[in-house]
């Protein structure tokens, strides 16, 4: 009888131990959901607010040779808010990023974000900086705060604008709500074809997660913590439409903005609007194969 049990279990360990990574249990988060896709080295691709993981499906059909994790914040184009429903989203869908790369074994992946995942992938870097090995912000800046008010504005000093703007966003409902998204996404995105989803991803994101996570970009202030990301970092951005600035001034803005960050590369991207790879996907995913190589 021992000798039959014993036999078990040594089967039973090497057909345990044969199983391919890939068959472990899936990665479980209240805050985020992660698809792995592809083969080749790792690349973390995180949207921005309100965004679901469709906006880079152009850009990984481009650009193969790459196994990509494509997030999904919760509370966003549809998926229950989950953890996300309560305190700061950014920072904690940060961490849970951190540790999902430790959980699947990830040797220290790209990781690319759009907007607030740009902030995102800021926090990653800044705070776990052996997690990655390279960093791209897409159109963020490391305190979107100082858009608010004027010169020498501080997170604190900016926190009333930030709780006013909450409350209007949360109280919007409706076809104002969906009016106020269109008029949003018109000035995010050039590309006539590629605003319909985006709006509908808005229309059916959680209305108090993305009033919260709005906020918390305004008074989250990462400027201090930018001598802390040590991995090469590109950031791209764009000059914004509707607004008084020359090329050179948005140039400067970015260049003292990501003062902290040594050796950052900075690159405006023309003929485009928020979402790049939507306006200018040749540029974008040409600065994207180059970062990754």
């Amino acid at each position: 009888m021992n000798r039959r049990f014993f036999l078990a279990a040594s089967i039973a360990c090497a057909t345990l131990s044969a199983v391919p990574a890939y068959a472990r249990a899936p990665f479980a988060s209240d805050r985020i959901i992660v698809e792995a896709r592809g083969k080749g080295p790792d690349v973390i691709l995180i949207p921005g607010l309100s965004s679901a993981p469709r906006m880079w499906e152009s850009t990984v059909a481009a650009l193969p040779g790459y196994r990509y994790h494509l997030v999904h914040v919760r509370g966003f184009a549809g998926v229950p808010a989950g953890g996300n429903a309560r305190g700061d989203v950014a920072a904690g869908v940060a961490e849970e990023i951190a540790r999902y790369i430790d959980d699947a074994k990830l040797k220290r992946p790209a990781v690319i974000g759009h907007s607030m995942g740009g902030t995102i992938g800021m926090m990653i870097a800044a705070r776990h900086p052996a997690s990655l090995s390279r960093l791209m912000v897409v159109d963020m800046l490391p305190f979107m705060g100082a858009l608010f008010g004027p010169p020498g504005t501080t997170a604190e000093s900016v926190r009333p604008i930030a709780d006013q703007i909450a409350a209007g966003l949360k109280a919007s409902t409706g076809d104002a709500r969906r009016a106020r998204i269109v008029q949003t996404i018109g000035g995010m995105i050039r590309t006539e074809s590629e605003r319909p989803a985006a709006v509908e991803e808005g229309v059916k994101s959680d209305p108090d997660v993305a009033a919260r996570s709005f906020r918390e970009l305004i008074v989250t202030d990462l400027r201090p913590e930018l001598p802390h990301v040590t991995v090469p970092t590109t950031i791209l951005y764009v000059t914004p439409g509707g607004v008084p600035l020359s090329d050179a001034q948005v140039d400067g803005f970015y260049k003292f903005s990501f003062a902290g960050l040594k050796g950052a590369k900075l690159v405006r991207v023309p003929d485009s609007a928020h979402f790049i790879m939507f306006d200018n996907p040749a540029r974008f995913r040409s600065e994207m194969r180059a970062f990754l190589e």
